[in-house]
């Protein structure tokens, strides 16, 4: 029992640790997983700003061509260069424009041009036709390098940065490309391999020590980057929210933990065990007849055998099953030993009988009849052979025992009234019950022969059977001279140690065989009421 005990507690131990870390893991591995998402998205939102201010560079830039295309001036004449002035000045992207001729550049915004300026090669075309160039030395400016972007016989110089000029803080880095992953600009010194990379996996996550969002539209692509550290001060904000929701759970479920722990750890929860595992066997204490010797029977008595070995005495958990209610199971679990053990003894010698003691619940409710009568069923053993014990509390609700105890006797079950004296108002319930035996309690016999002011109780109760019709059985008989005084005062029946202690089942059959071949067998199953 200890070693169950201590196999509960290392259970509990461990099951209130798991339960305790495991709502506090996931609630730091939500916190964790909420905070990347924001910050995902927050980088998700940069890329898409940074796509969305692209295009309206393009957009603008596109739109100063497509203005100079349509413009009917005379080329490289004062109204053509006054129109690529006013669009330069009037057009935020723009920073130049030109005009070739045959892929020389004959003039631009600032004037007429000198020698023989060609066009520049061309990096890729957008899906609306602008060709790009994404990086050129203005010929006459000499100004840094400009992304070119050139449609029929025009050309606009763009500065890189108008392409990504969107608010990042220090540590977020953008790479801006297009869909084949040329680098258009980037901001804050992006890594571009790694942007390239990911651009291929058009993926948003973390790799290595950088968190990541890509974004495509249109022929442009973002991938925007931070240090996944950054992530961390909006996990303690997430942490702030959840990880009391954890710890509302974790200890919630320590204490459902700590409840049942206990109640396994209680008696009640023991004894709950103890039937679950069926733990409750069978002893049997010999009944004998006085006159003869002869064994006739015995006395079921219920015993708790623990995994160690120990057996349980039957007034520490008796009390506490009938309490509790559950000794209609360990009353189910002795009648299941019976059969078991003594069914094929019971078979072949009528003339013997087991007493099984009854619950106040059983009786009050009948039950046991329909229990027994259907383990009967499956056996030879006649119902004759089957007596039904049930002490003097059992019979407070009258009306109820007396039916139960009526259609006991009716199905042919003898019934005795165990403990007699020790009790209620006795001759009150002898009178108004179906009674076949009573059991005269050992502590009337242990006054037998000591002359105590008690010791005349004994003959009165013997008295009181016999006007009533009753046999007697008496109880903890364990010495001759109780035994003969109880032969000479008409008792039928002795049980107690000065017969044999109670015993196993294999040992009673050992007992009672011995018992055969010495005295012989009984005439019949006494019953008197029959």
């Amino acid at each position: 029992m200890q070693a169950r005990r201590s196999r509960v507690i290392v259970l509990s131990v461990l099951l209130a640790t798991v339960g305790a870390l495991i709502p506090l893991a996931v609630m730091g591995y939500a916190s964790w997983k909420l905070a990347i998402n924001k910050e995902l998205r927050v980088l998700d939102a940069a890329g898409n700003d940074a796509i969305a201010r692209a295009h309206f560079t393009f957009a603008d830039a596109r739109k100063a061509l497509v203005d100079m295309e349509a413009s009917g001036a005379a080329r490289c004449s004062p109204a053509h260069l006054a129109l690529m002035r006013t669009l330069t000045i009037n057009t935020p992207s723009v920073e130049e424009i030109g005009y070739f001729d045959n892929g020389k550049l004959k003039c631009t915004s600032w004037g007429l041009t000198e020698g023989d300026i060609g066009k520049a090669r061309v990096d890729y075309v957008t899906p609306d036709g602008v060709e790009v160039t994404l990086r050129i030395q203005p010929a006459v400016t000499h100004a840094k390098p400009m992304v070119a972007l050139h449609l029929g016989s025009h050309n606009v110089l763009v500065t890189p940065s108008r392409f990504v000029d969107v608010g990042l803080p220090p540590d977020v880095s953008l790479a801006l490309t297009n869909s084949t992953g040329l680098l258009i600009d980037g901001k804050n010194s992006p890594d571009v391999a790694f942007a390239r990379r990911h651009l291929e996996q058009k993926a948003d996550g973390i790799d290595g020590s950088d968190m990541f969002a890509t974004v495509a539209d249109g022929g442009l692509a973002a991938v925007v980057t931070e240090p996944v550290t950054k992530v961390y001060s909006r996990l303690r904000g997430e942490l702030l929210l959840l990880l009391p929701a954890g710890l509302f759970i974790a200890a919630f479920i320590v204490g459902i933990v700590v409840y049942f722990s206990r109640r396994r750890l209680s008696p009640r929860g023991e004894l709950e065990i103890g039937i679950h595992k069926r733990e409750f066997l069978v002893h049997y204490q010999p009944i004998v007849e006085l006159s003869t010797g002869v064994c006739v029977g015995a006395e079921a008595l219920v015993r708790w055998k623990w995994p160690s070995g120990t057996m349980v005495r039957p007034d520490l958990f008796i009390p506490l099953a009938e309490e509790t209610g559950l000794i209609t199971a360990i009353t189910d679990q002795v009648v299941d030993g019976v059969i078991s053990d003594l069914g094929r003894t019971l078979e072949q010698d009528r003339s013997l009988h087991v007493a099984i003691n009854i619950s106040a619940d059983d009786i009050k409710t009948g039950r046991f009849l329909d229990m027994v009568s259907l383990k009967l069923k499956k056996t030879g053993i006649r119902n004759e052979q089957i007596w039904f014990e049930a002490t003097e509390r059992g019979f407070i609700d009258i009306d109820a025992a007396r039916i139960s105890l009526d259609r006991a006797r009716t199905a042919g079950h003898s019934v005795a009234i165990d403990d007699f004296g020790t009790g209620y108002s006795s001759l009150q319930y002898l009178q108004g019950l179906p009674m076949d035996a009573l059991k005269i309690d050992k502590s009337f016999v242990d006054t037998i022969g000591k002359g105590t002011a008690t010791s005349a109780v004994t003959s009165h109760i013997i008295e009181m059977a016999k006007e009533l019709g009753l046999f007697t059985v008496a109880e903890g008989v364990e010495t001759e001279e109780q035994a003969s005084y109880l032969r000479e005062h008409g008792v039928t029946f002795g049980q107690g140690w000065l017969f044999s202690k109670p015993l196993t089942a294999a040992d009673f059959i050992k007992f009672h065989a011995a018992s055969v071949a010495r005295y012989g067998r009984a005439a019949e199953v006494i019953r008197v009421a029959a």
